[in-house]
């Protein structure tokens, strides 16, 4: 073999190796719901100074939004970050949703807007169910008044999130389930 077929192929390998080092490390340094949840339990806050709870809350915070859409449901529905989220101040859990909300607003609305339009409407359909055996409900005098500026971001971010990200098919869907939430919260009052 000629040098100059033997330097060709030692180029060709040491790019191959470069390509698949780079590719094994994006692999390994994006996170999973699991990675996550490992860091929590491996980092937890409780007697850490400010600084590194601010540090470690940026962290879970950013590891959280490099999520997709379904990795985040799926930890919402098992709850995986409720003991993260109580273990926070009410400052930090401020801090936290406005460093995640907005990011998984996004993409619940490119999720809804990615759906077909039957499965959104039985979505719909099965959330003003929900809605409407809580219309009419009491609550205890100033329950409204007395959210907390936490359940206030999180409405005010779905809100916004909605007008701004949703489609015009994906609101038109889901203009039942926004008055039905109006209704249910004028009852409230």
């Amino acid at each position: 073999m000629s040098p100059l077929w033997l330097r060709a192929l030692l180029l060709i390998a040491l790019v191959w190796l470069i390509a698949g080092g780079t590719i094994w490390w994006a692999r390994s340094s994006t996170p999973t719901p699991e990675s996550i949840v490992r860091y929590v339990a491996k980092h937890p806050l409780a007697g850490q100074s400010q600084k590194e709870r601010a540090k470690r809350l940026e962290e879970v915070a950013e590891q959280l939004n490099q999520l997709d859409y379904e990795q985040r449901r799926e930890m919402r529905v098992r709850r995986q970050m409720d003991e993260f989220f109580r273990s926070l101040t009410p400052t930090e859990q401020g801090q936290f949703l406005e460093q995640t909300l907005p990011s998984g607003f996004r993409q619940m609305m490119e999720a809804l807007n990615k759906m077909k339009p039957e499965k959104r409407k039985q979505f719909v359909g099965r959330a003003l169910d929900e809605m409407k055996k809580e219309e009419g409900q009491d609550l205890p005098e100033g329950a409204i008044e007395s959210l907390d500026a936490n359940a206030r971001k999180i409405m005010d971010q779905g809100l916004k999130s909605f007008y701004t990200e949703a489609s015009a098919d994906t609101k038109m869907d889901l203009a039942p389930l926004i008055e039905q939430m109006q209704k249910n919260l004028q009852g409230m009052r």
